[in-house]
């Protein structure tokens, strides 16, 4: 949801309000990820820190540390968690950890990271062995009709000369590639699927603009970004209907 090669801030508090289906998407992730309570857990990519609450209820007598690379979501994060949570701001593909954790959990996150292999390395390197990778995230054909709409819109003036031909920094990937560089990685125990989970939003504008349209909006000038986002809004069929696809991760580092 925030991390990849050209990180842009996100309104933190607008996302925290709005983002009841990333809750219930980590919800299902969490269920996945046996815990005792007393590890330390990586978030990869907390955003405000909404799932870290979740997440640090299931470790009573454990920690977390929460990662994101947006600076708003870090502040907000930080405001949000209590002092077994250590918030940091770094890019995925890039961190390091001065100790290694018992897993890694991430919501809605790696298909903002363009370099997967590098991103799956760098996660290898923060697990003990034996540690678990839980993860889901955007995958192959996610809100793809949703993004034709938004191209087709860029097309059209006075947003062309942003937007044209410009397809965006996400990576959908697909299950089986995403196994293999998995085990590239050297994780063991892989497991990839697709999920589709479509999503009605609350809030259809403050959701687009917040969520799917971001790094559209960050192309285009601020007069032009309302516009934009209702332009995208006006060309899709009532009631929104955003067409998610998740792909699901669980991986192990040998012990």
């Amino acid at each position: 949801m925030r991390l990849g090669a050209a990180p842009r801030e996100w309104d933190a508090a607008t996302y925290d309000r709005v983002s009841s289906p990333q809750v219930a998407w980590a919800a299902g992730v969490l269920d996945r990820l046996a815990l005792e309570g007393g590890e330390t857990v990586l978030d990869a990519g907390c955003g405000s820190g909404r799932v870290t609450r979740a997440l640090l209820e299931r470790l009573p007598r454990g920690r977390v540390v929460a990662v994101d690379a947006s600076e708003a979501m870090v502040e907000t994060a930080r405001a949000a968690l209590d002092e077994r949570a250590t918030v940091l701001r770094s890019d995925l593909a890039e961190l390091h950890l001065d100790e290694p954790v018992d897993a890694v959990f991430s919501n809605a996150v790696f298909h903002w990271v363009p370099d997967h292999p590098r991103l799956f390395a760098r996660l290898f390197e923060t697990l003990t062995p034996g540690g678990r990778l839980m993860a889901q995230c955007g995958g192959e054909g996610n809100i793809a009709a949703f993004h034709a709409v938004a191209a087709a819109v860029g097309e059209r003036e006075p947003f062309a000369k942003a937007l044209a031909g410009w397809r965006g920094p996400w990576r959908f990937a697909g299950a089986e590639d995403t196994a293999a560089l998995l085990e590239e990685a050297g994780f063991e125990e892989v497991r990839c699927w697709l999920e589709p989970w479509p999503v009605r939003p609350d809030e259809p504008l403050a959701f687009v603009e917040t969520v799917c349209l971001g790094h559209h909006l960050e192309r285009l000038r601020p007069e032009q970004r309302r516009p934009f986002a209702e332009a995208v809004l006006e060309a899709v069929p009532e009631p929104l209907t955003l067409d998610y696809v998740r792909l699901n991760i669980d991986a192990r580092r040998p012990a």
